[in-house]
């Protein structure tokens, strides 16, 4: 995932930066949190995918259990705080996510 930022927007977060150097610190871990987020809500959904053995928008003949969305989730991370996830689902609920305890 890129992210994109316009210069005055850098300018600003360096002049934070500069003026209270601690909130650095504050911004990683945020950055940290929605990355680790972002990265478990892929993994899930890459199960989910391996559950059905097919990707995306593939259907099978006679098969009728489909994905069923998502739902945010939020988890704690030892060392790292609370985490939110997008958990993906079956229409079914036959899936049973092993990536999270």
């Amino acid at each position: 995932m890129k992210e994109k930022n316009t210069v005055p927007e850098v300018m600003s977060i360096c002049k934070d930066i500069q003026e209270q150097p601690e909130n650095i610190f504050k911004m990683i871990r945020i950055e940290i949190k929605e990355s680790i987020g972002s990265y478990q809500s892929k993994l899930m959904d890459m199960e989910l995918t391996h559950f059905f053995g097919r990707k995306r928008y593939e259907h099978d003949q006679g098969d009728v259990n489909h994905r069923n969305g998502s739902y945010a989730c939020n988890f704690i991370l030892k060392g790292i705080g609370e985490v939110q996830v997008e958990v993906s689902g079956d229409r079914k609920g036959e899936f049973e996510i092993q990536v999270l305890p």
